[in-house]
């Protein structure tokens, strides 16, 4: 029976944010566990400090996974921006300098905090790094899903992150001979901008449009990716679990499926626990997932491929 996937390969394993549900997120603990581990990928978010650096935060704002609120000295940087109603701390406010002050913190309740506060927030250059000494240990290469935050609010700032992200990306070694490098955005506007500049294949985020349907057309993601990675809700039918269509559609645009979240303390609606839901996924068609618990997702991967 083959893999049903579209390359007709094993799914991938992208550890999300590294080995998030053990270390603080985008820590140089969470991408070491994670590689450790053996996750096929690994996925970094990325956003810009004021002197245009690329950094590895999930969001713009740092007040849930810094220690920011501890430091006197940056209490009067907490303002209320558009989209956010509460006051934040925002990381285009501060210099990298600044940044390199914070250390990260655990923001999921009921995850270990053991690790709160040893581990510094991470430039893009320093995790390209660590995977390329990750990629000589393991002696293969590592899949690099990087995505990009907020492009658009951010350039009306005036920052830009395409010029950084590209030139960080070339100095290292990634560009469009990789087959498993993927820059990743939600902003179809931002992929139509990146597009002409770089060959490096692109995945077209996605989340439910509040309808069911995903917010961006499977016919237009196509046009520029090679990849989407849908909010996992849109995938399997909530009562049957058969699939909805979206990776059968997917999958006939040329366009992989890599799904987000599973995670081991946030099952999806109606399974069990994360094996029994991993192993659904398989069994509908993705190439692939993310995962906060990289270690869990490999051994239902390999459970799902070796009764294939």
């Amino acid at each position: 029976m083959p893999l049903n996937t579209l390359t007709g390969r094993k799914p991938i394993v992208i550890a999300h944010r590294g080995a998030s549900g053990y270390a603080p997120e985008h820590t140089v603990a969470a991408y070491t566990m994670a590689l450790d581990m053996g996750a096929d990928a690994v996925e970094p978010d990325l956003v810009m400090t004021r002197d245009s650096r690329l950094v590895v935060r999930h969001d713009r704002y740092l007040g849930t996974t810094t220690d920011v609120a501890d430091h006197p000295e940056f209490a009067s940087r907490r303002v209320v921006k558009p989209g956010k109603a509460e006051a934040e701390w925002y990381v285009e406010d501060f210099t990298l300098a600044e940044i390199r002050t914070l250390r990260a913190r655990q923001p999921f309740p009921g995850r270990s905090k053991d690790m709160d506060g040893r581990y510094p927030i991470l430039t893009f250059e320093e995790l390209l790094q660590l995977l390329y000494d990750g990629e000589a240990r393991r002696g293969a290469t590592i899949g690099f899903h990087p995505e990009i935050k907020h492009p658009d609010d951010l350039l009306a700032m005036g920052l830009d992150v395409i010029p950084p992200l590209l030139k960080a990306l070339a100095d290292h070694g990634y560009g469009p001979d990789r087959d498993n490098l993927y820059i990743q955005s939600f902003d179809h506007a931002f992929l139509q901008r990146i597009r002409p500049l770089t060959g490096i294949r692109l995945t077209q985020l996605l989340v439910d449009d509040g309808h069911g349907a995903p917010h961006v057309p499977l016919e237009k993601a196509a046009t520029l990716a090679a990849a989407i990675g849908p909010q996992k809700s849109l995938l399997l039918d909530p009562v049957t679990r058969r699939s909805t269509g979206i990776i059968e559609q997917a999958h006939a645009l040329g366009m992989q499926v890599h799904p987000w979240t599973f995670r081991d303390d946030a099952v999806g609606p109606g399974f069990a626990d994360v094996r029994e839901e991993m192993l659904a996924y398989f069994a509908a068609g993705i190439d692939g997932g993310f995962s906060d618990f990289a270690d869990t997702a490999l051994a239902v991967r390999d459970e799902y491929v070796a009764n294939l």
